[in-house]
C-alpha cells in the first residue's frame, strides 16, 4: 500500500501535460526567409548603403547633395504626374471596358477580353514601337493627315513629350485594371441586377448603387497596383519620351549607368523604394478598410 501510494500517479490530467515542441515549423520557415532577405533586403540594404558614400567617409552629404538638385525635384514631380495621370486613364478606360465586357453582350466580347488580356504578354517597348509606327513624324496617322490635308509638315509631334509616356501606359497598363474588375463583376449575384431593374432602378442607377459598391476593392487594387508599376516604369520613358521626359528611373539609369555616380544613383534609388513602399502600404490600409466596410454593410 505505501508503495503505491508513493509511486506518481501514470495517468495525469491533460492540462499538466507538457507538449513536446516540434522544430519542424521553424525549418520550414528559414527557406523562404532566407529567399527574401536575399532577393529583397539585401539590394535595399546595400543600396542604402552606398548612398552614404562620400569622398571621406560616410555621411549624409550625398543625401543633401542631391535632394538639394533641381534635376531631382523635375524629375521627381514628373515621376509622380505621369504615374497619376496614367493611373487616372486606366482607371477610367479599365472600368469602361470591363463594364462592357461583363454586362453589354456583343458578338466578339471574348475576343476582345483575350486580345486586352494579351497586352500583358507582350513587353512595354512593343508599345512604344507601336505608337512610333502609328503616331510618329513618319507614322501612318501623320501619313494620312498630310495626305488629306496636303500639308508638308507633320501635324503629330508629340513622342518626345510626356503626353506620349501617358498614353502608351495607359494602352499597356489598362488591363491590369479590367481584369480585377471582371473577375469582381462575376462574382456579383445576377438577382440583385434583376430585382434592381424589376423595381424601375435605370441602368445608371443599378450601375451606381448596386455594381459599383461591390467593386470598390477590386478598383482599388487595380488602381494601387497600376500606379505603382507606372511609378517604377522605365521601358517605355526611354523608348517613348527619349531625352524629352526624365523621371525618376530614368535619371537613376542616366546617374548610375552613364555617369557612373553610383552613391547618387543610391540616393535616387533609395528615394525611389520609400515612395515604392509608401505607396503599398497606403494600398494595403485602404484595402483593408474598403474590405472591413463591405463586410459591415
Amino acid at each position: 500500500m505505501t508503495a503505491l501510494l508513493e509511486t506518481p500517479s501514470a495517468a495525469q490530467p491533460p492540462e499538466e501535460r507538457q507538449p513536446r515542441r516540434s522544430w519542424r515549423p521553424v525549418l520550414w520557415t528559414v527557406p523562404p526567409v532566407l529567399v527574401v532577405l536575399l532577393i529583397a533586403v539585401y539590394p535595399i540594404m546595400r543600396v542604402l548603403s552606398e548612398s552614404t558614400k562620400t569622398k571621406s567617409g560616410r555621411g549624409a552629404g550625398t543625401w543633401s547633395k542631391v535632394l538639394a538638385e533641381e534635376s531631382f525635384r523635375n524629375a521627381l514631380w514628373r515621376t509622380v504626374t505621369i504615374a497619376v495621370s496614367s493611373t487616372i486613364g486606366c482607371l477610367l478606360l479599365g472600368t469602361f471596358l470591363a463594364i462592357v465586357l461583363a454586362f453589354v453582350p456583343f458578338p466578339g466580347s471574348q475576343l476582345v477580353g483575350r486580345l486586352i488580356d494579351s497586352v500583358l504578354t507582350v513587353p512595354s517597348f512593343l508599345v512604344t514601337l507601336a505608337f512610333t509606327f502609328l503616331y510618329g513624324t513618319a507614322g501612318a496617322v501623320n501619313a494620312l493627315i498630310t495626305q488629306i490635308t496636303g500639308d508638308k509638315e507633320p501635324v503629330l509631334n508629340f513622342l518626345s513629350t510626356p503626353w506620349s509616356v501617358i498614353l502608351a501606359e495607359i494602352t499597356f497598363f489598362t488591363p491590369f485594371v479590367v481584369r480585377p474588375l471582371l473577375a469582381a463583376f462575376a462574382q456579383l449575384p445576377r438577382e440583385q441586377l434583376d430585382v434592381a431593374s424589376s423595381l424601375g432602378a435605370s441602368p445608371w442607377r443599378v450601375l451606381r448603387q448596386v455594381v459599383m459598391p461591390e467593386a470598390w476593392p477590386a478598383l482599388a487594387a487595380g488602381g494601387s497596383l497600376t500606379l505603382l508599376l507606372t511609378l517604377n516604369e522605365f521601358g517605355i520613358v526611354l523608348f517613348t519620351g527619349a531625352k524629352g521626359v526624365i523621371t525618376l528611373p530614368a535619371l537613376i539609369y542616366t546617374r548610375g549607368i552613364v555617369a557612373f555616380d553610383l552613391p547618387g544613383a543610391a540616393v535616387l534609388a533609395s528615394v525611389q523604394v520609400l515612395l515604392s513602399l509608401g505607396l503599398y502600404l497606403g494600398y494595403r490600409l485602404l484595402f483593408a478598410r474598403l474590405t472591413n466596410a463591405r463586410k459591415e454593410g
